[in-house]
């Protein structure tokens, strides 16, 4: 099969994206398919283009442009007002199927699977809707709190919200604060005092205009996939140090990963379902990643879906996979063919 993996991008889970990119590609070019990594942004040239598919890729060179290209993204951004890159449209077209190895915005809301849909290319993940439903955190709770998915008590902010205090939001310290549509934890901060939630407020807004607050649950971190509609095994997350943010998820050793997580059946089956019922209430298909609390009485909380989650070996989803004797390869081809 044709395959571009689409990657890098240019929001703040640009340089991620690169890794997963890069791993996916390889993965699948280790079993038998032709496939071209390409950074959705800054393209390929014509030569590069001409030899897509005729001549193979070196894939670590092409990583590594896109590394080096993330320093003048800001840049670039200002030249043009076109999002997809010298090529892009082009090459994808061509392709038997797009693996989106995209995260965060313009990649991971919808827009570039609304723009796919328009020129009849085929991509892995879900679609337009549920991308962008998923990606906005306000309308996910919306759609959970509808739907019976229970999810922390909360509520949205603007910047120009005249009345940002907890007394508005009917909430009590402590709290979580993050952007709406953010990814990786980027911006996302919990507030235990009035000053730290005031910091936090700061923190969010610098990112996005829309920010949400809701209710910290202590406890125990959890996250279930959901690929072709059927749970996978819960995977436990405990930070050695404060709460799963944007550095503990992607510095190595900072986390204790365990999956199976040390769960009873019950609580497991009932995750599990929580996790398909919070997919299906967003209306997510093809595969995504749901984010539980459950605190110290055994409530269950979903916090969140991922419609393209993390894909390097040790991510969250491969490890599940794992467990399941599904490994990295497989995962990957698995994920193409659905």
């Amino acid at each position: 099969m044709k395959v571009i993996v689409l990657a890098a991008g240019t929001s703040t889970e640009r340089d991620v994206s690169i890794v997963s990119g890069t791993e996916v590609a390889k993965a699948l070019k280790a079993r038998g398919h032709e496939v071209f990594l390409l950074d959705v942004f800054f393209g390929c040239s014509d030569e590069e283009a001409a030899e897509a598919f005729v001549k193979p890729q070196d894939i670590e060179a092409a990583a590594a442009v896109m590394r080096a290209d993330s320093a003048v993204v800001d840049v670039e951004k200002l030249k043009r007002k076109a999002f997809f890159g010298p090529n892009v449209i082009n090459l994808c077209s061509k392709a038997d199927k797009v693996f989106m190895a995209l995260h965060g915005s313009n990649g991971e809301d919808g827009r570039v699977q609304a723009a796919f849909d328009l020129y009849g290319i085929s991509y892995t993940g879900t679609g337009y809707l549920s991308s962008a439903l998923a990606m906005d955190k306000n309308m996910t709770k919306k759609l959970f709190r509808l739907n019976g998915v229970s999810t922390p008590k909360g509520g949205t902010l603007y910047k120009n919200s005249p009345d940002k205090s907890l007394k508005y939001l009917q909430l009590h310290l402590p709290v979580i604060v993050k952007p709406c549509c953010g990814g990786s934890s980027v911006g996302t901060n919990i507030a235990y005092t009035d000053e730290e939630y005031q910091e936090a407020l700061d923190a969010a807004f610098y990112y996005e205009d829309t920010v949400i607050v809701e209710r910290y649950i202590v406890g125990r971190e959890f996250s279930v996939a959901v690929v072709d509609g059927r749970a996978y095994p819960v995977i436990e997350i405990a930070p050695k140090e404060g709460f799963y943010d944007y550095e503990n998820k992607y510095k190595a050793g900072a986390t204790v990963e365990t999956c199976p997580a040390e769960l009873s059946v019950e609580k497991t089956a009932a995750m599990q379902r929580m996790a398909e019922n919070g997919a299906e209430a967003l209306g997510i298909t093809g595969y995504c990643r749901l984010d539980f609390m459950m605190d110290e009485r055994g409530e269950i909380y979903c916090l969140e879906a991922n419609t393209l989650p993390g894909m390097t070996p040790t991510s969250l989803l491969p490890q599940e996979a794992a467990a399941m004797g599904i490994d990295f390869g497989m995962l990957c081809e698995k994920l193409l063919n659905i």
